[in-house]
């Protein structure tokens, strides 16, 4: 779907992608009307106030993580969190996150811890930064949540969604076993957006794990850029592709780097 299409679904988890600027990308996403269908919200869980807490903390914008609202436009049910079993700091987050992306030089680091102990928000903890490895600086951020068990549809479940995703916009589900960090086995969802339909704009990677046993999920955000936009202000390449390769990304949320972090989540 079109970048801008990805947040107004932000006031749907904690939007589209730890963000640098947030001003043209929330401005532009809202006027639009169009929104993004990951990581929704049941607007019961985040109020619109603390949907705002979130988004603006540390100038970021996190992927699909922020507000989880159910938009008018989209077909599909809100997805259900539950609370987290303990806190999630937002500096565990960013270390966690630079364990994932080591070797490089990171800036604009942000974090927002989850707040267990306040049924009105604080359910995402998220971190996010510039990173630089060498060939070329890309944004990056990570979000965690715990969905309500029975696990339902969408929501890093499932790639069907209406209306159909943008020509060049793709979405695969994987399912990994039962290990010792994976308990009860994991849905894998790979999603590529284009930020802009037009030729040669910076894309997004992103990567949510979600364990069966417990609803702890992880979602991992990739620029090939310094972070996203819309018209008139898309972003440009900085690097032909993310800093991690899928097969990667997997590897290292299911690690033991990430084992703390959705223990306390899930």
């Amino acid at each position: 779907m079109p970048f801008e299409t990805d947040l107004a679904h932000a006031l749907n988890r904690t939007t589209d992608s730890l963000e640098p600027d947030l001003t043209p990308l929330l401005n532009d996403a809202i006027a639009r009307g169009r929104t993004h269908q990951r990581r929704r919200r049941n607007a019961g869980i985040l109020a619109g106030a603390a949907a705002c807490a979130v988004l603006t903390a540390g100038g970021l914008l996190l992927p699909d993580a922020l507000a989880r609202i159910h938009s008018p436009s989209s077909d599909m049910e809100p997805a259900a969190l539950a609370l987290p079993r303990s806190a999630v700091s937002g500096d565990q987050m960013i270390q966690a996150l630079q364990q994932t992306f080591p070797g490089g030089k990171y800036s604009q680091q942000s974090g927002q811890s989850n707040n267990p102990a306040d049924p009105s928000a604080g359910y995402v903890a998220n971190g996010g930064f510039l990173f630089d490895d060498g060939h070329g600086p890309a944004f990056v951020g990570i979000s965690a949540v715990r969905l309500k068990l029975p696990l339902r549809d969408g929501d890093g479940l499932t790639c069907d969604r209406t209306p159909a995703r943008p020509k060049g916009d793709t979405c695969t589900l994987t399912e990994l076993p039962d290990t010792p960090t994976t308990p009860g086995g994991a849905v894998v969802m790979s999603e590529r957006n284009a930020a802009d339909p037009t030729p040669g704009s910076a894309q997004r990677w992103t990567l949510t794990l979600t364990i069966k046993s417990t609803g702890a999920q992880l979602q991992l955000t990739q620029w090939n850029s310094k972070g996203g936009g819309t018209a008139p202000e898309t972003p440009k390449p900085t690097r032909p592709t993310p800093p991690l390769t899928e097969a990667q990304a997997v590897t290292a949320l299911t690690s033991p780097t990430w084992t703390p972090i959705l223990s306390a989540v899930g």
